[in-house]
């Protein structure tokens, strides 16, 4: 019992000092504000709904093709596949950040023959002679200033960061999907459009030539029209390779190779169109619904805690270790009493002396913790900003598509009309191709502007966050199967 009572004793202060300590580095408190309290500008006309649509936004286009694109998107992408292992990595840290708390306990063996010199002052005895050895030993370092929860509090920080950038990602593949799927569609409905312009002005071509024939207009007449049908059609290669373009990228998204997602996206459909009418809530929603604002705000807890580890390099560091062995020369003594061996006791060690080094270790701690900060404060400026610039983008880009439609009709009309006095004779060809080219140009352009009224509806969802909640953090990889599962033969997978 005597012999036990320093070690008592050494526990009760290192307690003492637990409780008495202040832990070191700073305790962390999230930022507070930082965002208006209203947006500048008001859309209600536009974005005057409810805000449950959030979650789910995709829902909103009424688009079963764009739905399956999502789903696949999220079961087989290589880069949240990616984002998913940097969080068990993460995770892992943290595990480890948690074990330096405890003590640790080694076991260890050896056989040791050996022959001393002759010619050295050495004991007499066997020679050579035998060392079998085999135990353990112990070392628990007593967190008395804090710096290992400090290291177990950024490495938690971590995991939280590292989710929401697995979150981020999700969000970022969701709104590319829809992007290029909404950019598929549109060229579709272009060319669509190109074709039925090309047919009508073939038929200008073909009365021009009839008009020729019978002596009524010049040569001139039939070569600009001409022109103006091969300029047309030359606009169709263009649109067509932007769409493989579009498709490949779908593909990609989806974690197949060109050409997997063929049979899905060749039967056309219209340009989806999102429900009209969301609510953006207020500004200070940004700061629970993007994710990559989260992250920025975890990453600054992160860095705050490492202070504190760098901090605890100023003081001392306390030690219990303890060890117990059977050593002998001669394995059948090897289990005696006699062959036991242990030590134990309190050590503690304490850098007195380090030119500056742990005083400037600080210091860069806490202007990375002001640079995280900076980022963090960054990240919120500019969701703002890209909240903004969506919602002004959506309300005029609505009010361009009806203007755009007005200027449909009224072009489809007056191509009616002049064709008809030109087929009279009572107006030049000039008025032909001009009336021709408006009407195409008009028609693509609408075309565009309902493509782009969808754009920047993703372009919202994805500013405030939208569809980073639908789902926690998997249990495992995606497009892990489960057991018994099996594949889609379009997957086309590598």
């Amino acid at each position: 019992m005597p012999r036990r009572r320093p070690l008592i004793a050494l526990l009760s202060a290192s307690a003492l000092l637990t409780a008495g300590c202040a832990i070191v580095g700073r305790d962390y408190r999230a930022p507070e504000g930082g965002v208006p309290d209203a947006w500048s500008r008001s859309v209600s006309q536009n974005l005057g709904g409810e805000r449950g649509g959030l979650e789910k936004w995709w829902k909103g286009f009424r688009d079963p093709v764009l739905d399956r694109l999502i789903d696949r998107a999220r079961e087989s992408n290589p880069d949240l596949r990616g984002a998913y292992e940097r969080i068990v990595e993460a995770r892992a840290q943290r595990g480890v950040a948690r074990s330096q708390l405890f003590p640790s306990l080694n076991a260890g063996g050896d056989y040791v023959r050996r022959r001393a010199s002759e010619s050295l002052l050495v004991p007499p005895g066997q020679n050579p002679s035998n060392l079998f050895s085999a135990g353990f030993d112990s070392g628990w370092e007593i967190d008395v200033f804090g710096g290992l929860r400090r290291a177990v509090e950024s490495t938690e920080a971590g995991v939280g960061a590292s989710e929401e950038t697995y979150r981020d990602v999700l969000l970022s593949l969701y709104a590319e999907v829809a992007l290029n799927y909404i950019e598929y569609r549109t060229l579709q409905r272009r060319i669509e459009l190109a074709v039925r312009n090309i047919d009508a002005q073939s038929q200008t071509v073909e009365l021009t030539n009839n008009r020729l024939e019978a002596g009524l207009v010049p040569k001139i007449d039939v070569t600009q029209a001409t022109t103006n049908l091969e300029t047309s059609r030359a606009l169709v290669p263009l649109l067509r390779t932007q769409l493989i373009a579009a498709r490949n990228r779908l593909s990609t998204l989806t974690g197949g190779f060109p050409g997997s997602l063929d049979r899905t996206l060749n039967r056309s459909r219209p340009i989806p169109t999102p429900r009209r009418g969301y609510s953006a809530g207020l500004p200070a929603d940004l700061l629970r619904g993007r994710p990559d604002v989260r992250a920025a705000e975890r990453e600054l807890a992160a860095q705050t805690a490492l202070i504190g580890v760098a901090e605890a390099d100023l003081y001392p560091r306390f030690t219990l270790f303890g060890d117990f062995n059977l050593q002998s020369v001669d394995a059948s003594d090897f289990f005696d009493a006699g062959s036991r061996a242990w030590s134990f006791g309190p050590s503690f060690r304490w850098q007195i002396f380090s030119a500056g080094r742990i005083r400037n270790n600080v210091r860069i701690e806490e202007s990375r913790t002001a640079q995280a900060l900076a980022g963090y404060e960054s990240a919120v400026l500019l969701a703002v900003e890209e909240v903004e610039t969506s919602m002004a983008s959506i309300a005029y880009e609505w009010q361009r598509t009806g203007f755009l439609g007005k200027a449909v009709t009224a072009a489809e009309e007056t191509v009616g009309l002049v064709k008809s006095n030109y087929a009279e004779g009572l107006v030049d060809f000039q008025r032909v191709l001009d009336a021709e080219r408006t009407k195409f140009n008009t028609e693509d352009e609408a075309a565009v502007s309902k493509g782009q009224i969808a754009k920047n509806y993703v372009a919202l969802y994805k500013a405030l966050g939208g569809g980073s909640e639908v789902e926690v953090v998997p249990d495992r990889p995606p497009g892990e199967r489960d057991p018994g599962e099996t594949p889609d033969a379009e997957d086309g997978k590598p």
